[in-house]
């Protein structure tokens, strides 16, 4: 189906947009409040959507209109452009847990919308294991999904049981062999990148088990005193560079000697290399110097060339990205 151009959005679609977002649709709408580094430009058009009936409408109708769209949740493992998004940006609130009645083995369906942090709590009170790694992880259940989220040797793809996707007009059911996860990746994360309306997760369905004698709380807690340990708590995106094989990405930078280096108020953490933090009003052009800057130095010292973590959001003109290192 072809795009129609962003300057000629139907006033029908606008109008039905309007009507399913809650407050109604915004035009110009910043978006750095949405997102965990509070740096981005506005939205051309933001539809917030908090009930999955208004999301798959909203979903369907700019399908059927031929309109690219950008899905948002937490807004974390993201750098959204200083220009901002063109077109409809619809941000996921749909926070819906569904919960066995019986006990054991347990397999709860949740909305794409949901904190991870908020489920995987909830999850510990009902008496249920699996999730203690992620108790203090930003982002929403949709976006762990998305990403394959992992912390303290657990991951999404290992208690994943399935997750309905609207893709092109159509609900399908995705097993672990269509999500197709590896480190830190998933096919909704490979589309996302290539696809102007790709397939977006609706709900999730993972299979926890039960807590015996309350191990997860005590893992939980031990989890939540590390990351208050060992990373910034400052508005960060979470881990900027994926870990290359055998290391660490935050060695790797702490070793280049990077540590505490500022580009405009954008800082790469003193308490953990692989985080760039927001101390101000630090711009996306500022984390990208510094990304590159990351790079070309772990590179030129090492020879390891870091991939990043995060996704780049919006309107980038052509260039402006990571830059390949120079020996």
């Amino acid at each position: 189906m072809p795009m129609v151009q962003l300057s000629e959005l139907p006033a029908a679609l606008l109008a039905r947009l309007d009507a399913l977002s809650r407050s109604g649709l915004r035009r110009r709408a910043p978006l750095a409040p949405y997102a965990s580094f509070r740096i981005g430009g506005p939205a051309d058009y933001l539809v917030i959507l908090q009930r999955e009936a208004d999301l798959i409408a909203a979903l369907d109708a700019l399908h059927e209109a031929g309109v690219p769209y950008l899905l948002l949740g937490g807004g974390s493992n993201m750098l959204i452009s200083d220009a901002g998004v063109r077109g409809v940006t619809l941000l996921n609130q749909c926070k819906g847990m569904r919960w066995p009645e019986a006990e054991g083995p347990a397999e709860v369906t949740v909305e794409g919308g949901a904190p991870l942090a908020g489920f995987a709590r909830e999850s510990i009170k009902r008496g249920l294991a699996g999730l203690s790694w992620a108790v203090s992880i930003p982002g929403t259940v949709g976006g762990a999904v998305v990403g394959n989220a992992g912390a303290h040797g657990g991951d999404i793809a290992s208690i994943f049981v399935s997750a309905r996707v609207w893709r092109a007009g159509r609900i399908e059911t995705w097993g672990p062999e269509e999500m197709d996860f590896a480190y830190r990746r998933s096919r909704l994360k490979a589309l996302a990148s290539t696809e102007t309306q790709p397939p977006v997760l609706l709900t999730a369905t993972f299979r926890l088990r039960p807590d015996a004698g309350g191990q997860a709380a005590a893992d939980a807690e031990r989890y939540i005193a590390h990351r208050r340990r060992t990373q910034p708590t400052d508005k960060s995106a979470g881990s900027i560079f994926k870990n290359p094989p055998g290391d660490y990405a935050g060695r790797l930078i702490e070793a280049a000697g990077l540590k505490g280096r500022c580009v405009g108020d954008a800082c790469i953490s003193e308490k953990h290399a692989n985080f760039i933090v927001n101390q101000g009003r630090a711009t996306a052009a500022d984390v990208l110097a510094l990304m590159n800057l990351a790079r070309r130095e772990v590179w030129r010292r090492f020879h390891i060339l870091l991939e990043p973590e995060i996704l780049f959001i919006g309107d980038w003109p052509e260039g402006e990205l990571l830059s390949a290192p120079v020996s």
